[in-house]
């Protein structure tokens, strides 16, 4: 709870959710983020933080409470149990994403490793079809455009399009090619 009352106040607005199993495992990670109000039902304390200007004004309270109902609520689906619970956990009002994990959810169901294994995969388009039917939005790992593309089909339109501990790998060796190659030209 800490950690994600500490990510919002300074300044994220929106919290990706992870190892969730039943819907009132979600709604505690609503009330993480809510204000401690009688509308909002939350647990969350207003406090001298950078999203309200440090106490000093920028952020009136109404302000406050307002952004507080506007963090983007991510569920990773990654476990069977979720996966059993998703008809309920599609039906809380506040959960705005859902994401698949197959690496979790295959361990979850005894399978380790078998991220690409057919049943899973079935799994993920049924998280999927559910979320979009639930006017919930699904979003989806694509590292390159062909990934997209049967799930663009089906009509989803959030993508983590790359990692960024990737991209700076990819960009290091490559930089670090180049400059080899610039150097072993040009030092001759």
């Amino acid at each position: 709870m800490w950690l994600t009352q500490r990510a919002v106040d300074s300044g994220f607005d929106s919290v990706l959710f992870t190892d969730i199993r039943n819907a009132d495992e979600v709604k505690d990670c609503i009330r993480y983020i809510h204000a401690e109000s009688p509308q909002d039902k939350g647990v969350h304390g207003a406090g001298s933080r950078r999203i309200n200007g440090y106490g000093a004004g920028i952020m009136n309270a109404e302000q406050w409470v307002q952004a507080m109902r506007d963090i983007v609520v991510v569920l990773m689906i990654e476990k069977e149990e979720a996966m059993d619970n998703l008809d309920e956990i599609l039906a809380i009002d506040r959960v705005d994403m859902l994401q698949f994990g197959p690496a979790d959810y295959s361990i979850s169901v005894g399978k380790p490793g078998a991220m690409r294994d057919e049943g899973v995969q079935k799994k993920h388009r049924e998280m999927i079809e559910k979320a979009l039917k639930a006017g919930k939005h699904p979003r989806v790992e694509a590292p390159t455009v062909d990934a997209i593309k049967d799930y663009w089909a089906m009509g989803v339109r959030h993508y983590c399009i790359g990692w960024d501990r990737t991209m700076i790998a990819q960009w290091a060796r490559g930089t670090s090619e180049a400059w080899q190659k610039f150097l072993s030209d040009n030092l001759k």
